[in-house]
């Protein structure tokens, strides 16, 4: 089995792929009612996944995450109670 080292990664390939896993969120400033994307990409873990976009639709996320073989996790808001205050 042929063992990869990348350059600024601690990480050795073995061949297997990691899960690769987006994260998104419900994005703050959208109306009711607006045709706007309503989903923002955090985060991506487990590859290297270029992105060109800000904001996404649902169906966009998903097909992106089918294509790549990806796990998409949607984020939960914090309720207001549980922020901290600065």
């Amino acid at each position: 089995m042929l063992n990869t080292i990348y350059p600024g990664r601690d990480k050795i390939s073995t061949g297997v792929s990691e899960m690769i896993k987006i994260y998104v969120r419900e994005r703050q400033k959208v109306r009711e009612g607006a045709k706007q994307p309503m989903f923002r990409i955090v985060a991506v873990t487990g590859g290297q996944v270029q992105i060109e976009l800000t904001h996404f639709r649902k169906f966009e996320i998903e097909q992106i995450a089918k294509d790549i073989g990806a796990e998409v996790v949607y984020l939960q808001e914090i309720p207001d109670e549980e922020k901290k205050k600065a």
